[in-house]
């Protein structure tokens, strides 16, 4: 069973997406209505953004990783705005 690793609150968008370009296994976004999508995915992207914004403000959603560096790394990008190997578009 995967561990939420981060709750997502006041994030830089095109950063998140651009530290999830760099990981290497799957990332789910998880909604507190229990919808899960896989953030490795463009379209879920598009989606699981939009279904986190809703009526303008941020919805209840947690990440989970399969991958051990996938988790350190946006742990990192969560706490420290660290976004090494990552490029924003």
């Amino acid at each position: 069973m995967l561990t939420p690793i981060m709750n997502l609150h006041n994030i830089d968008v095109a950063e998140f997406l651009a530290v999830l370009d760099t990981c290497e296994g799957n990332v789910y976004l998880v909604t507190g209505e229990g919808d899960k999508l896989n953030l490795r995915s463009k379209l879920c992207q598009l989606i699981g953004l939009t279904k986190l914004i809703e009526g303008g403000r941020i919805a209840e959603a947690s990440i989970y990783c399969e991958n051990k560096n996938d988790e350190s790394k946006l742990f990192r990008f969560n706490f420290f705005g660290d976004m090494t190997d990552a490029k924003v578009s």
